[in-house]
């Protein structure tokens, strides 16, 4: 397994596979039993530079390619994913620690939308506009906007980091990626050696291995760019989007959630349960669409509590490689103390706990608190661990300002016997996404994916997806001759 990283540890820059210039080393561990899976010099600005200049120069053919030869690269990409698929499984339950289960939706999710890329390719149409003066034809264009910058995250970094290079590079554009540095291989430059082995031409995809306290801005403030694609946190996207706005540059920002799986008094318990247990502790909870709090109406509190306690009582914790494990270990040390402290900081403000799960290493038990105080801090941020909050509530309006009281809004979910019901309730919230009877945690390649208030900017997937990483140019034709005052 360890070869499998070691021979993937460099920069990936025009089409060669070379060692950074920096003066120090990203080492990538195992989260799980501390292994050491690769060593990997850093890149510095001067790589950033060669990268994005690269991507430049191999874009002008590119985006002029037929479409219909860009769509069979995707259906090779696709063919290599499947048939390397066990040991792209593996690598991303080894890097990050993902259990196996993880590991299998997140390369599901991945082929969906390695064949969304490759329809992708045909849908950039133009239009014909009707003009009121006489003679003139309107023709509107969709045109690559040429370079995409892409930061990818550690949560999902095989799907979240192909999901828009293989749409911007579907599109006509070259990219250059910036995977996490907790997950620089399945992140990066294994995406790289997929797309290079089925003949991706030399820059069109670019990868730096790389780390903001060597480049600082470097990778958004270039002006080869001309948009910047980022997953990750609100506080780091506030930051690009302010870096970019300054250079007038697009910024397409998805980012933390602080999402509510609500539970009303007409709902099937049963069903609400395994909902919201899949929706709080897939992924040991470092889901950004997962379901912080869970909101349940005080009629059926106990009953909810019971069941729910009972359920995550049984989820196993331990080695990811296990196919019987459900909490694996979360990404790093600093990751697993934040978790512990959240869980302090609400049993101290009179948090009660129902489950409170122990730690060993960076394997973090799940916890279950109930009881926390309305003005916690904890009720209005994203806890990227395996912690839930269970909130009662006194009817539905409660419902509704306890969920709208938070400065995010991406997704979330409501059960009750009355789809109706559900559905005008979803659209009360102010989130980006919502969904009736189901969990908090969906993405599918023709539905748009993104958040409102600090949930981000901009939106993916499906048509979306071609306002994000194309631009509109309009182009008359005056067929008779104008008529000019002087």
């Amino acid at each position: 397994m360890s070869s499998c990283f070691t021979d993937l540890a460099q920069q990936y820059i025009e089409g060669e596979w070379r060692q950074g210039t920096g003066s120090w080393d990203i080492i990538d561990f195992n989260p799980y039993d501390g292994e050491k899976l690769a060593s990997i010099t850093i890149a510095t600005v001067d790589e950033v530079d060669d990268a994005y200049r690269a991507a430049a120069r191999a874009q002008r053919d590119w985006g002029g390619t037929n479409p219909y030869t860009r769509r069979v690269l995707f259906e090779k990409v696709l063919r290599l994913v499947e048939e390397r698929e066990d040991e792209i499984t593996e690598m991303i339950i080894a890097e990050l620690g993902g259990t196996r289960m993880k590991a299998r939706f997140e390369m599901h999710l991945a082929k969906e939308f390695l064949r969304e890329a490759a329809q992708l390719a045909l849908r950039c149409e133009g239009r014909f506009l009707p003009s009121p003066i006489d003679g003139k034809e309107n023709r509107l264009y969709r045109l690559p906007v040429g370079v995409v910058g892409v930061i990818s995250p550690f949560n999902f970094p095989f799907l979240l980091s192909i999901k828009p290079v293989a749409a911007a590079l579907a599109l006509g554009n070259a990219v250059v990626l910036k995977p996490h540095q907790d997950t620089p291989i399945t992140g990066g430059t294994l995406i790289a050696k997929l797309f290079e082995d089925a003949g991706l031409a030399p820059g069109l995809l670019n990868v730096l291995l790389t780390d903001i306290a060597e480049i600082g801005d470097a990778f958004i403030e270039h002006p080869v760019p001309k948009v910047i694609s980022f997953t990750g946190s609100d506080k780091v996207g506030r930051h690009i989007a302010t870096v970019c706005a300054a250079q007038l540059k697009r910024s397409v920002l998805e980012l933390g959630g602080n999402s509510a799986l609500v539970v009303l008094d007409d709902a099937d318990i049963d069903y609400a349960v395994d909902a919201a247990v899949f929706s709080r502790y897939v992924d040991q909870g470092q889901v950004c669409m997962a379901a912080n709090r869970v909101l349940v109406d005080r009629s059926v509190t106990e009953e909810f509590t019971k069941k729910f306690v009972a359920k995550v009582r049984t989820l196993k914790t331990g080695d990811p490689r296990d196919p019987q494990t459900v909490i694996g270990p979360v990404i790093n040390s600093l990751q697993a103390n934040a978790i512990s402290a959240a869980i302090d900081q609400a049993v101290a403000e009179g948090a009660t706990v129902l489950v409170r799960g122990g730690a060993n290493d960076n394997l973090v038990e799940p916890s279950v608190l109930t009881d926390v105080p309305s003005g916690s801090s904890l009720l209005h941020k994203e806890i990227f661990g395996p912690v839930a909050l269970l909130v009662p509530f006194d009817g539905e309006e409660d419902a509704v300002r306890i969920v709208n009281d938070s400065p995010y809004g991406l997704s979330g979910a409501v059960h009750t016997a009355d789809i109706e019901r559900g559905v005008a309730f979803a659209k009360r919230i102010d989130t980006g996404m919502f969904h009736v009877n189901d969990g908090t945690i969906h993405d599918e390649p023709l539905v748009p994916f993104g958040g409102e208030k600090n949930s981000g900017i901009g939106r993916l997937n499906g048509e979306t997806t071609l306002d994000a990483f194309t631009t509109l140019k309009w182009i008359s034709v005056q067929h008779r001759r104008s008529e000019f005052p002087f």
